[in-house]
């Protein structure tokens, strides 16, 4: 949990402490090996083991080197630290930043070492035809993103020097438009089948991006764009002059409605409770909480106060202890 910088009460501090004790008992039931700090033993069950990232051998004893979660795979045994940065996997969903649009590619910013590439080959024109890249599309690639724009990706490969290739072959992936964009830590987001969500109870969409960017926005139909091309600059212009000839009535049915943007700020402030608390941000939680401050008839940046936090603490403890009887 980080350092959470608020005036909390001695009610408030008491309650958040016992909130907090319940939820460590809990995971400590569940794994009691699962966290280790710098010098704790690992212990091992069986011979021939692989030594990972984050042990070391001690006096014939295995020991972690780093602060974190101790994984096992087959025989290798290493320590996922916390707060690294982001470590991909091939097949991860992420949000990226468009830092700057070069022949035949864009670089991305993904919380990586390094910057990710999207090549044009690697992703879906705007007519969704599937065909060879022509030189025509490699000088319309500003139309497609430009730097600042934020797109979401798959991990595709990474490459011996460390490089990062993405792809975008799919109707869901793309520019991320009307909508909020959040930082969290990497490790608070787990990999799970499912990264995109629709809350269709708020017309909200969620993108839940492996590297910690996760992206709150309007539900958009998916749908095909049409292709610019040379054969098409006299529609693009009679299409320029019609959208600026708009009435102020027009223009404004294409502004996100009210309620969507204060829904996207609800839950946008769940997601940074979380986020400071030191839970796991997932689809299931975001939305125990969002109903949680509407069951409380709690303004939006109220949610932010100490009171919430302990609230959230609570529930998020009582929650745990259900699903453990359940079990």
């Amino acid at each position: 949990m980080r350092n959470l910088q608020l005036s909390f009460n001695q009610t408030q501090k008491v309650r958040l402490e016992k909130a907090l004790e319940r939820l460590e008992s809990l995971s400590s039931k569940s794994n009691p090996n699962s966290c280790v700090t710098v010098g704790d033993t690992i212990p091992v069950y069986e011979d021939g083991i692989l030594k990972g990232h984050g042990t070391s051998d001690q006096k014939g004893e295995l020991a972690a080197t780093v602060c974190g979660v101790v994984e096992r795979i087959n025989k290798l045994i290493y320590v996922r630290a916390l707060r690294a940065r982001y470590k991909p996997e091939t097949g991860d969903i992420v949000i990226g930043r468009v830092i700057e649009v070069v022949p035949k590619r864009w670089k991305l910013e993904i919380n990586f070492t390094q910057d990710a590439i999207l090549m044009l080959s690697s992703m879906n024109l705007p007519d969704g035809i599937q065909r060879r890249r022509t030189a025509v599309d490699e000088l319309n690639m500003r139309s497609i993103f430009t730097e600042n724009d934020l797109v979401c990706a798959e991990v595709r490969s990474s490459q011996g020097d460390g490089s990062l290739q993405l792809q975008a072959r799919n109707q869901k992936y793309g520019k991320l438009e009307r909508g909020q964009l959040l930082t969290v830590d990497p490790y608070l987001v787990k990999r799970r089948k499912q990264h995109f969500h629709h809350l269709e109870e708020y017309g909200i969409d969620l993108i839940i991006g492996c590297n910690g960017y996760i992206w709150i926005g309007e539900h958009v139909e998916a749908r095909d764009k049409m292709v610019v091309d040379q054969g098409s600059n006299s529609e693009q212009l009679i299409a320029k002059c019609d959208k600026n000839s708009m009435d102020l009535d027009e223009q404004d049915g294409t502004c996100t409605p009210r309620e969507a943007r204060q829904n996207i700020c609800r839950i946008a402030n769940a997601i940074r409770v979380l986020s400071r608390l030191g839970f796991n941000i997932t689809v299931e939680v975001i939305l125990e909480t969002v109903n949680l401050s509407n069951s409380l008839n709690l303004d939006i940046h109220d949610m932010l106060g100490s009171e919430f936090y302990v609230l959230v603490a609570e529930s998020e403890a009582e929650r745990r202890s259900l699903s453990k009887r359940k079990r």
